[in-house]
C-alpha cells in the first residue's frame, strides 16, 4: 500500500480515539482538535518509520504528550488557576454528565503527568508496558502512578461526594 494512502486510512480510522485522548489531556475540544493536528502532522513527517514500528498510536500518543507538555510550558505561567473551574455554558441536566464533570474538574486540578498516566490507562485502556512506553518510564513507575492517582483523584471527589450527601452546592461546611 502507498504510504500516504496508509497513513490516510490510520488518520480515517484512529481519529476518533485521538480526539478523544487529546480532548482528555486538554479539557478543550478545540485544543483537542489542534493537538491531534500537531501530532498527526508531526507523525506523517515520519509515517514510514512509524508504520514499520507496528504501533502507530503508542507514537502518535508520545507526540500528543510531548506536544501537550509543550503547551503547558509556553503557557503555564499565563494561566490563572482557580479554586472551583468556572461552569462550562449551556445546562447539564444528566446526572451521568454531572458524575463526568465531577470527575474531570478533580482530574484537571492534577499535572499533566499524572493526568496522563490515568488517561493512558483509564481511558485509552492502555496496558502498564504500552503506558511506560509512551511515557519513557518503566512499568513499576506506571503502576504506583497509577495507584496513587486513583487514590488521589479519589481524594479530590470526596469533598463533592459528601457535600451531595449532605445537599449543600459545595462539599462545603
Amino acid at each position: 500500500m502507498d504510504p500516504d494512502e496508509d497513513f490516510r486510512a490510520y488518520v480515517a480510522h484512529r481519529s476518533p480515539a485521538l480526539l478523544r485522548t487529546g480532548y482528555l489531556l486538554t479539557g478543550d475540544a478545540a485544543a483537542a482538535e489542534d493537538l491531534v493536528q500537531s501530532a498527526l502532522a508531526k507523525t506523517w513527517r515520519h509515517w514510514r518509520r512509524v508504520a514499520a514500528m507496528g504501533n502507530p498510536d503508542a507514537y502518535v500518543r508520545r507526540v500528543m504528550l510531548n506536544e501537550r507538555r509543550s503547551w503547558w510550558r509556553r503557557t503555564g505561567a499565563r494561566e490563572q488557576l482557580v479554586g472551583v473551574p468556572p461552569e462550562r455554558p449551556g445546562p447539564d441536566e444528566a446526572v451521568a454528565h454531572a458524575d463526568r464533570d465531577r470527575v474531570w474538574r478533580a482530574m484537571s486540578r492534577m499535572p499533566p503527568r499524572m493526568r496522563a498516566v490515568l488517561v493512558l490507562r483509564y481511558w485509552d485502556d492502555l496496558s502498564e508496558a504500552e503506558i511506560a512506553d509512551v511515557l519513557g518510564c518503566s512499568t513499576g513507575t506506571v503502576k504506583s502512578q497509577a495507584s496513587r492517582r486513583l487514590r488521589r483523584l479519589a481524594d479530590l471527589l470526596e469533598p463533592d461526594r459528601a457535600g451531595a450527601a449532605r445537599g449543600d452546592q459545595g462539599g462545603r461546611r
